[in-house]
């Protein structure tokens, strides 16, 4: 899926959160938190799993086009302003953007915007466990939080 593809999905939510540090220190920082927070054993398990079609991590690091982490694939990556993710399984297609804007001098707002498509019965149900338990947002906000401490 390219990135028009990904905006074509329903928006799920968005997050965001202030890092005191500029966008380099934030684009390396969320590089680091993303591929420590879906290299682990558990995250590559749960994506074979479900059937995701890149379970593991693998390709350029910094993270770059073509890169992928445990349930996705970077569609695009331009350094300290957008970086674009993409993924599917059995009960999704979905898609993360993290963009990254000034805030004045040394500070960046960091932004996630989750897009996703639960198709058919089991789509809806994993829709209703993932999201609608608040689940998503927790998960989201808490990998916001970790960059922003890593970067600062």
């Amino acid at each position: 899926m390219d990135v028009t593809a990904s905006l074509a999905l329903p928006l799920i939510d968005e997050h965001r959160t202030v890092v005191a540090a500029d966008a380099g220190a934030v684009w390396r920082g969320l590089g680091e938190v993303l591929d420590r927070s879906y290299a682990g054993a558990g995250a590559v398990r749960f994506a074979r799993l479900v059937g995701c079609a890149d379970p593991a991590a693998s390709g350029a690091r910094p993270l770059a086009e073509g890169s992928t982490v445990s349930g996705f694939r970077v569609t695009a990556a331009d350094p300290g302003r957008e970086l674009v993710l993409v993924g599917r399984h059995r009960f999704s297609t979905y898609a993360l953007t993290f963009l990254l804007d000034g805030a004045g001098p040394g500070r960046t707002v960091l932004r996630a915007v989750s897009r996703a498509r639960f198709p058919g019965p089991a789509g809806a149900l994993y829709r209703s466990l993932v999201v609608g338990t608040g689940g998503h947002a927790l998960a989201v906000r808490h990998l916001l939080a970790s960059v922003r401490r890593r970067s600062e």
